[in-house]
């Protein structure tokens, strides 16, 4: 959750749109492999404003670990020493999510929601993944001007009606031809084996016998590769927002895939799911506290329903920007993901004030000096999701799958299919996509989370994630939004903070609650 089409400048967990023996498409290694060099990091402080006090290393790793000797490319790595050096216990990688997250961004952006604890006793290291970021990345556009205008020819969000399809579907063929002439043989090689690899190699380059790790929505996948390619170098690991390795993310094993991935994930019923509770609770309170409250969840479900209609009618101008009914539909997903605004998305309290707001906006008229919002996806959640998991092939067939998402999702139904369209002629599959078994016991039991209402991973994709893996406990969150890690909890930041320090797990069936409740007053720790 998996939000395929992340704006750049919010967060990156949007997924959303996450051994022993290595099983994947082409079969495992053989032992005498050669064993690619183990990098060596030069740490300088890092020179971005946003990234101070932290510390900066570029990684050399092999582009093919089939030929570990051959072509390399960079890494690019950040580190937040512990603060507490005398007590520190290791080094503690984070994986914040997409697939795209840039790690050198977030682990800075996000320093403030992990647990004290934590950011005393361990250094917390990210990196950019292979194609991401500032490591050697995935190319599609000569500037960013150039993608600008590549994106702003396209229907904004998802496209509605005959003309606006036709548009999507001829951009997302040659958005993957663009990116194939840029990119060539890289789009080979970024695929969760790929990067479970540098991850092993980056954790050998900092000194550390075992991983411990915190995996977000793709990055839970992430960590189920790494956890099967290497249990026995499995110390801690959390995995939050999870997807179903087995059935979602590997299509259960089949090679003709009839839904896409956000579907098979359930990004569009999590969706449905969590804004129904969205328009509950903000009915079941007075408009003080929720802007767009119509006096009862039944009233402010059939507003919700009339606004919907209005913008499919006509869009409205707010502040010079031109809302249509695609683009509401595509923010609001996306404010789904955080109860409280972090990160560029609004929150719910800023959702429910955007929707009043579009509730009094006049209709828009050709003499409005507005615009509609250019939504410039991330490049980077295509070139792992399509090249890693199955799609339907034929473009044509989205049609049909919006049609399938609407009628099980409603609304946001649509979001969750269109956002996939890229993947029916994306010009790369990996090379080497891990396709399980997902049971390698591992040295230490995984302590897997979930939260009851996620729009983008869906609390039965974390369910699954627990029996999929062979050690693992499953820690329940009744509460809303994408990760637990993003929507803090103080009970399950406990229960985190006792894992990774004295190897504590929950006891089996915990269920915590989340620190803030929607549209109250106050906090509920």
């Amino acid at each position: 959750m998996i939000l395929p089409q992340c704006l750049k400048v919010v967060l990156a967990t949007c997924f959303l749109i996450l051994p022993l023996a290595v099983a994947s498409t082409n079969n495992a290694a053989p032992a005498t492999a050669p064993t690619p060099q183990v990098p060596k990091l030069n740490w300088q402080p890092c020179t971005e404003p946003t990234q101070k006090g932290f510390l900066c290393a570029t990684a050399q790793v092999p582009l093919d670990y089939k030929n570990p000797s051959g072509e390399s490319i960079e890494l690019a790595v950040i580190k937040h020493s512990a603060t507490d050096q005398r007590r520190r216990i290791g080094s503690l990688f984070l994986n914040p999510g997409g697939p795209g997250g840039p790690g050198t961004e977030e682990l800075p952006a996000w320093l403030g929601k992990f647990p004290s604890e934590l950011v005393k006793r361990f250094d917390l290291i990210s990196f950019d993944p292979r194609g991401i970021g500032d490591s050697t990345a995935v190319q599609c556009f000569a500037n960013e001007e150039e993608e600008n205008r590549f994106f702003a020819q396209l229907p904004q969000g998802f496209p509605v009606g005959e003309a606006e399809t036709e548009n999507w579907i001829q951009g997302y063929t040659r958005l993957g031809q663009l990116c194939k002439q840029r990119s060539g043989n890289l789009l080979a090689h970024i695929s969760t084996t790929d990067v479970a690899k540098d991850m092993d190699l980056l954790r050998r380059a900092v000194g550390e016998p075992m991983l411990d790790y915190i995996g977000l929505s793709y990055g839970t996948i992430l960590g189920a590769v790494y956890a099967n390619l290497f249990p026995d170098k499995v110390r801690a690991m959390v995995l939050d927002g999870n997807i179903d390795p087995e059935k979602a993310w590997n299509n259960g094993g089949k090679d003709d895939a009839r839904l896409s991935i956000s579907l098979r994930i359930g990004s569009d019923l999590g969706s449905a799911r969590t804004l129904k509770r969205l328009l509950e609770l903000c009915g079941q309170t007075k408009s003080d506290r929720c802007a767009f409250s119509a006096g009862s969840a039944a009233a402010t479900q059939a507003k919700f329903t009339a606004l919907l209609e209005k913008l499919r009618k006509q869009p409205v101008v707010i502040n010079g920007k031109t809302i249509t009914y695609a683009v509401l539909i595509y923010g609001l997903s996306g404010d789904l993901f955080v109860v409280q605004e972090f990160g560029g998305f609004k929150g719910w309290h800023g959702a429910a004030a955007l929707l009043q707001k579009v509730w009094e906006a006049l209709p828009a008229t050709s003499s409005d000096p507005s615009t509609i919002p250019v939504i410039t996806p991330d490049v980077g959640w295509f070139s792992v999701a399509c090249a890693d998991t199955l799609n339907p092939r034929n473009p044509e067939v989205y049609r049909q799958l919006a049609v399938i998402a609407f009628k099980r999702a409603g609304a946001v139904g649509p979001n969750a299919s269109w956002g996939d369209q890229a993947c029916a002629t994306w010009p790369t599959r990996s090379a080497d996509r891990y396709i399980g078994p997902w049971d390698h016991p591992t040295a230490n039991p995984i302590l897997v989370i979930g939260n009851t209402y996620d729009p983008s991973t869906p609390y039965e994709g974390s369910v699954a994630m627990s029996r999929a893996l062979a050690r693992a406990r499953l820690l329940t969150v009744d509460g809303y939004g994408h990760t637990v890690f993003l929507n803090p909890s103080q009970c399950a930041s406990e229960y985190i903070t006792n894992y990774f320090i004295k190897g504590e797990l929950p006891p089996e069936g915990t269920i915590c609650k989340q620190n803030y409740q929607p549209f109250s007053l106050s906090s509920d720790n």
